[in-house]
């Protein structure tokens, strides 16, 4: 199972309760660049959430040091001591979820903690889990194939 961070924009009224609580729970200040969500006006009163899914997992197959990794509950997470700020997985992310702030050494995501979830006034966002897919796996197949291991059960 992977645990993530379903959002529903049709109830995403805008007020960016969740960008601010993010903000501040991960980088002590309300600053939406330093936010692991994003909530982006298409006008019209209809808004698009982006927050990693934790599912694609590209950015775990493109580290070129290994510093991204997954963990029991499925979430896609950086080990800050071993990355080295190369931002290869910024670049490789298709929905622009693995973010930097150009004065913090490392980039950073969404890791399902639920902190937007419980600030969202409209019910958008909510902890959920999810199946494991092929996709999901995908990155540490490649990874073994790269290395010339053996099927090792899907874990890198």
């Amino acid at each position: 199972m992977i645990k993530y961070l379903k959002m529903d924009a049709s109830k995403c009224v805008g007020c960016m309760s969740c960008v601010s609580a993010c903000s501040r729970a991960y980088a002590k200040e309300d600053n939406p660049a330093k936010a692991r969500i994003q909530a982006l006006g298409l006008g019209s009163g209809r808004f698009q959430l982006i927050a990693c899914d934790q599912e694609c997992r590209k950015c775990v197959a493109e580290c070129p040091v290994q510093a991204i990794g997954v963990n029991k509950q499925g979430v896609v997470m950086i080990d800050k001591s071993l990355c080295v700020g190369c931002l290869a997985c910024v670049a490789v992310c298709p929905i622009g979820a693995m973010r930097y702030y150009p004065a913090e050494p490392t980039p950073f995501k969404c890791v399902a903690c639920g902190v937007c979830a419980k600030a969202c006034p409209a019910g958008a966002l909510e902890i959920a889990e999810k199946e494991d897919s092929p996709a999901s796996r995908f990155p540490f197949d490649a990874i073994a194939a790269v290395r010339g291991e053996e099927n090792r059960g899907g874990q890198a």
